[in-house]
């Protein structure tokens, strides 16, 4: 009897890996131990996550220097995963058009007000493709207008349900939902990059 086995979650994104560079981008006050974004480079630790000492400060431009570091040490086109804050500062950097970034990935993405940021997020498409994970109760952001910046951006929308912030206080540890949205968001990235 013939019986096909897949290849797991964790083989087939460390075979991305070979052609596309995974950059995690926490938010304010940086992922704890129990949030995806840690349990995801725990898993992986080949994955790059970036780095700064001002976690508890909304600047955007700390952020973007962290993730422009971060960029300086890949050797592949870069996804960005970022969530809250990080999403969008995620969004800011391949708005700016940076060529080392092939897609990102944007969860739980803050409304812009609530950091004084409606100056550095626009309501124009990104150059890059892009994903808007988004919920319907997330306290930082509507659903409406996750679902209306995705429209802007020119982003797939991955509709979780009720699902709060997307974090560690809202039950998302592992998230092997999330880890198989980003596999497939890969994928078709990788078809796309040069090789």
């Amino acid at each position: 009897m013939f019986i096909d086995q897949q290849p797991s979650i964790d083989e087939q994104l460390n075979t991305l890996h070979e052609s596309l560079e995974f950059v995690l981008v926490p938010g304010l006050n940086d992922s704890g131990p129990d949030h995806w974004q840690s349990i995801w480079h725990a898993r992986f630790p080949n994955w790059k996550r970036v780095s700064q000492t001002r976690w508890s400060t909304p600047d955007i431009d700390g952020w973007l220097a962290a993730i422009n570091r971060t960029l300086e040490e890949c050797t592949r086109p870069a996804i960005l995963i970022g969530h809250s804050l990080g999403a969008l500062a995620s969004y800011n950097a391949a708005f700016c058009h940076d060529r080392r970034i092939s897609g990102v990935f944007l969860v739980a993405p803050a409304e812009p007000m609530r950091f004084e940021l409606e100056h550095r997020v626009y309501p124009l498409p990104l150059n890059v493709p892009s994903v808007v994970v988004a919920s319907h109760d997330d306290p930082l952001m509507a659903f409406d207008r996750a679902e209306a910046w995705a429209h802007h951006w020119g982003s797939d929308l991955v509709d979780v349900g009720f699902a709060g912030h997307i974090n560690a206080e809202s039950g998302f540890g592992p998230w092997p939902y999330g880890l198989n949205v980003l596999y497939r968001f890969a994928e078709k990235l990788a078809g796309l990059c040069p090789i």
